[in-house]
This record gives C-alpha cells, sequence and structure tokens, in this order.
C-alpha cells in the first residue's frame, strides 16, 4: 500500500509596501519645503544661542530623523527651535558648546524617565483657552520673526515677498501637484540669479557646513560638578520641549482629525534629544512653524514627510550648499507669512465670538498670547495662561459652595445642609455661613450632598466644631461619603483649626 502526503503550504510574509506614488509625492515634496524652511531657522536659532550655524543645522536634521521613528505623532517636525536656544544662552557662553551638547543628552534621558511616568497625561489639564492663545501666540511671533527681513525697506525685498504670497496662494487653485511654497521658492531663486536682483539670501544668514555630523562624546569633565551645572538647564530644557512638542501634537491632532501616541511622542523626543547630543547639535522639540508648512499647506500625513525633511536638509547644506545660499529670503520670508496667517485662529477674536465667550475664557487667551509675546518663550507663556485658568476655576468653584440653615420647629437644634465642593479656596466662605453666637444646643451638618476634597476642609470642619465648643453647642457631622469620610477621619484633630 502506498502512502502520500503533502507538505503544508509555505506562508508567504508581506512585503512591506510603499504608499502609493500620489502620496509618496506629496511626503516628499511637503519634506523639501520644510528643509528649505528649516536652513535660516536652524542658523538664526544657532546665533540665538551663541553656538556655531552648524550646531542648529545638525540638531535639525538628527532631530526629524529621529522623531521620524521613535515619535508618536506622524507628520510632525522636531528641530532646532528658538524657546531652547534661549534657554542656553549662559550655558554657552559661560562654559562652551561641550556644555551643551551635554545638556543636551541629560534633557533628553530626563524626557524619557518623564515619558515613563505618563507626563502626557498632564496635558489634559491645559485648556481649550489656552491652547488658542498658544496657537495665536505662535503665529505673531512667526510673523514677527520675520520683520528683520524687512529692516531697510529694500523695494525689491517687497516686491519679492508680494510676488512669492500671490504664487503661494494663486497656484492652489490652478494645480496641487507641486506644493505652491517649493514653487515660490524656486521661481524667486531663478528671477532673482537670473536679473542679478541684490536682495539678501540664506548665504547671508550663515556659513553652511560642508561636512555630515560625526558620532562624539562630550568633551567635558565626567564629575559632580560638571552634573550640577547642567542639571538645572537639561530640567529646563526637558520640560520646555515637551511642553511645546505635546501642544503641537494635540493642535496636529485637530487639524488632521486624528490620534496620536503622546506618550511614545515624550519618549520619542528624548530619544532624538540623546541622539542629537552625540552628534554635535543643540537641543530641539516640536516646531510648530515647520509643522503648519508640513501638515497644512504641504498636505503631509505620514513620517515620510518628517524624514525626508531631515534628509533633505543634510543634503542641501552638506552637497547643495552653494545653490542653498543663493535663495533670497524673500521666499522663505513669504511661506513663513502665509503660515502665521493661516496658523492664527481668526474666529477667536471675531466679535461675535468674544461676544459669547465668558469673559474669563477670553482673558485666559489673551493672558497666554500676551506672556508669551512679551517674552518670545511659548512655554512661559503657556504656563501663566495655566496659573490663570487655575485661579479662574478656583474662584468660581468656592462660590459653588451653598449652606441652607434650617431650625427645628421646636428651637432645640437646626440642621446645615451644605452643598458643593469643599477645598482650599472655599474654607473661609463655607465657616461664615454658620450663626455660632445665636445657634441651639445642638447643629447637625449635613455633608451628603458636598465633597472633602483637601486637608484645608477638614481644617474649617474642625474650626467650626471648636467655635461651637465655645458655646457648648454639640455637633453631629452626617452623611460623609467614603472617601470624604476617610480623609477627615485620617485628619482631624491632627491640624490647626482654620479661622
Amino acid at each position: 500500500m502506498q502512502s502520500s502526503f503533502s507538505l503544508p503550504a509555505r506562508r508567504r510574509l508581506p512585503r512591506p509596501s510603499l504608499p502609493p506614488p500620489n502620496v509618496l509625492r506629496v511626503e516628499l515634496l511637503a519634506g523639501l519645503v520644510v528643509a528649505l524652511a528649516l536652513i535660516p531657522e536652524a542658523i538664526s536659532f544657532s546665533i540665538i544661542a551663541g553656538v556655531d550655524p552648524k550646531v542648529g543645522l545638525y540638531a535639525s536634521f538628527t532631530m526629524a530623523v529621529a522623531i521620524s521613528f521613535s515619535g508618536g505623532r506622524p507628520a510632525m517636525i522636531s528641530a532646532a527651535t528658538g524657546a531652547m536656544a534661549l534657554v542656553v544662552v549662559s550655558l554657552v557662553a559661560d562654559h562652551g558648546v561641550e556644555y551643551l551638547l551635554a545638556a543636551t543628552i541629560l534633557a533628553g534621558v530626563i524626557q524619557v524617565v518623564l515619558a515613563r511616568l505618563g507626563v502626557a497625561k498632564l496635558m489634559r489639564f491645559v485648556p481649550r483657552s489656552v491652547m488658542t492663545g498658544f496657537v495665536n501666540a505662535l503665529a505673531i511671533l512667526i510673523l514677527l520673526a520675520q520683520l528683520p527681513h524687512l529692516a531697510g525697506g529694500n523695494p525689491a525685498v517687497l516686491v519679492l515677498i508680494a510676488a512669492g504670497l500671490a504664487m503661494i496662494v494663486l497656484l492652489p487653485r490652478m494645480t496641487t501637484a507641486i506644493p505652491a511654497p517649493l514653487v515660490a521658492i524656486v521661481a524667486l531663486t531663478i528671477l532673482t540669479v537670473a536679473a542679478g536682483i541684490a536682495v539678501p539670501t540664506v548665504g547671508d544668514e550663515g556659513e553652511l557646513p560642508g561636512t555630515l555630523p560625526l558620532l562624539g562624546i562630550p568633551a567635558i569633565p565626567l564629575s559632580f560638578d560638571t552634573l550640577a551645572i547642567i542639571a538645572p538647564y537639561s530640567l529646563t530644557l526637558a520640560a520646555v520641549g515637551l511642553l511645546e512638542s505635546l501642544l503641537t501634537a494635540k493642535l496636529v491632532d485637530d487639524i488632521t482629525e486624528t490620534r496620536s501616541d503622546k506618550d511614545r511622542e515624550a519618549q520619542g523626543q528624548g530619544i532624538s534629544n540623546v541622539i542629537t547630543g552625540f552628534f554635535g547639535g543643540m537641543a530641539g522639540c516640536a516646531m510648530i512653524g515647520q509643522t503648519m508648512i508640513n501638515v497644512r499647506t504641504s498636505g503631509a500625513r505620514t513620517r515620510l514627510s518628517t524624514f525626508s525633511a531631515g534628509v533633505f536638509l543634510i543634503v542641501l547644506i552638506v552637497g547643495l550648499g552653494s545653490l542653498v545660499a543663493v535663495i533670497p529670503m524673500a521666499a522663505l520670508v513669504a511661506v513663513m507669512v502665509l503660515v502665521a496667517v493661516s496658523t492664527f485662529d481668526w474666529h477667536s477674536i471675531q466679535p461675535a465670538t468674544l461676544r459669547r465667550m465668558p469673559a474669563g475664557e477670553t482673558l485666559i487667551m489673551a493672558v497666554t498670547v500676551a506672556g508669551t509675546v512679551a517674552t518670545h518663550n511659548l512655554a512661559i507663556g503657556v504656563g501663566v495662561g495655566v496659573l490663570t485658568a487655575m485661579a479662574l476655576f478656583a474662584r468660581r468653584v468656592a462660590h459653588l459652595v451653598e449652606v441652607d440653615r434650617v431650625l427645628d420647629p421646636d428651637g432645640t437644634s437646626c440642621i446645615y445642609a451644605v452643598t458643593g465642593e469643599l477645598f482650599f479656596a472655599s474654607d473661609g466662605e463655607f465657616i461664615e455661613a454658620f450663626d455660632f453666637a445665636n445657634d441651639p444646643q445642638r447643629v447637625i451638618i449635613d455633608l451628603s450632598r458636598a465633597h472633602i476634597w483637601d486637608a484645608s476642609a477638614v481644617a474649617a470642619l474642625d474650626a467650626i466644631e471648636t467655635h461651637y465648643a465655645r458655646h457648648d453647642v454639640e455637633v453631629e457631622i452626617t452623611g460623609l461619603n467614603d472617601s470624604s469620610h476617610e480623609l477627615h477621619k485620617a485628619l482631624s484633630g491632627q491640624l490647626e483649626p482654620a479661622h
């Protein structure tokens, strides 16, 4: 008898597929436009920090490439930024660039640790009004950053900017095959070179490096003294970088109507900064201006655009530096002006919106904008906005405590029915609701519709009992929910009574 058997069919693993040609074109061209816009920005941020232009350019390359793999928000651009440059000015002036590189590496390590601890979840406490102020302030800062390029009133510069704006606005009405900003940059460059128009160029901003960044370890002493020097800067860099990056990720989520992994983004920022420090770059984070070019202006949606921006950047500055150097700054200014105009939330300042919006919300937005523009630091502006929102919220909640007094018909007791949240901001008003001198010999405080949140509320209840004890009045507290009961049981009698 002959038996037969068959081998199991070999399972084929799916091959990684490239994006469709139209998507590939959009992503690559978007990356090229972003790379061109990054060059003068990175140079100017290097000048702010007091380092060679290559430090900012190398940082923009390594940040973009690294975050395209490690980040949690596809299509978001990370590079050297002005906010991070401002943090390290004194460090570079006092100790040199090697300490800057070490601070960048340590900042990245701190960001990874914070990401593991779930720091991204704190973004839920950033109110919508602060986000609106953040966006509007950023648009204003982008616009203000273009003003130095208009200094001197060179007519040729103004005409080129106007021509660039016209191309960027009108070209998409005819075709979207090629990003309008890229067409404007190429066209104005050809025009100025061919016609010999003397206007400021990218090459005037600073010298472009001619070599690739090299892996190396910062040349600093490995000691506690060194750690004491760089640690404060690293902590600030980590906080500023995460704040700007997570806010930008949230903005891109809204624009693209997609969700991102904020924990992964926070960790990716840290990994990217560690890599950047070892490759001779300064600390970076998300750049909302370039991100808006990538996402809103060019229509990019994937990691490929971020990766290609970094690759195009290093190719342009190392391999094609002589061509990049002749690009007129007016072309890039036109792109950034349009980005500023499109980024600003014009609906937020329309009279109809301002009339409908509660005054507190408008105040929070205005404070965020004012704080950011005054300091040129988005982190400070957002921090001031959040603190303002917290103060207004505490003020509103503090006045939401209601205390109703009901006297027993026989006059031997009375009930105080409390409704609302009892915490540090409401304890004063809560205590003032009781009539210690005129109440009968027995008082019942009903907290079944209230909640005790902190030690201040417990101290307020202790103070009420103390005041009544002076008048020989018996106090009974009832209706505590489980968590309020546990907190009251643990702290009552252990605190200095509120007055």
